[in-house]
């Protein structure tokens, strides 16, 4: 499928390579903040929770039909990154410097989780409404492939992407700090 709709287009091409971009920027932040001699092992594992926390709902919206179960797991998702990034910004501001430009890369690293989700409740408006008991559609909740994959070139390209800057950059991450051997529990 080859989509020509604007807000599918700007999801595909704008926000998710902003995404992972600012996702890529956070590893440097850490990176230079030297994670590994200072918040260590715990950080780097909440960092990986926080992308699985995210890769579960994208690879959702590449795969599957969204409608209102997808929605609904893309929300609950959301919420809870948002909770463990409270959990992981405290943590890490008691054991290392979290510099300016690293608190405006998560900025974006919160609301562009939105703004996908918004996007994609506007380009699934009949389910979203139907998550809530409102509209014509009766809400779906199966879980079913897309009845018009998106092209395998662009879910090779994303996923390639994905894994480049930031599965493998986040895993490194957690190499680098179980080598400096940090403690996992931090006496401060």
């Amino acid at each position: 499928m080859t989509p020509t709709d604007p807000a599918t287009l700007i999801l595909m091409y704008f926000v998710l390579p902003v995404w992972l971009a600012a996702g890529f920027a956070d590893w440097l932040c850490h990176r230079a903040s030297h994670i590994e001699s200072t918040s260590g092992v715990k950080e780097s594992l909440i960092h990986l929770l926080m992308f699985a926390e995210v890769g579960a709902p994208l690879l959702a919206a590449l795969f599957l039909d969204v409608n209102a179960l997808i929605l609904a797991v893309m929300i609950v998702a959301f919420f809870v990154h948002e909770a463990t990034a409270m959990w992981d910004v405290t943590y890490a501001v008691s054991r290392r410097e979290v510099t300016p430009i690293e608190q405006h890369v998560h900025s974006f690293l919160e609301m562009i989780p939105l703004l996908a989700i918004v996007t994609m409740a506007t380009l699934h408006w009949g389910q979203f409404l139907a998550l809530f008991g409102l509209g014509d559609e009766p809400a779906r909740l199966a879980l079913a492939w897309k009845q018009q994959p998106l092209s395998g070139a662009y879910v090779a390209t994303i996923l390639g992407l994905i894994v480049v800057f930031e599965f493998l950059p986040y895993a490194e991450e957690f190499l680098r700090t179980r080598r400096a051997g940090a403690p996992l529990h931090s006496e401060r």
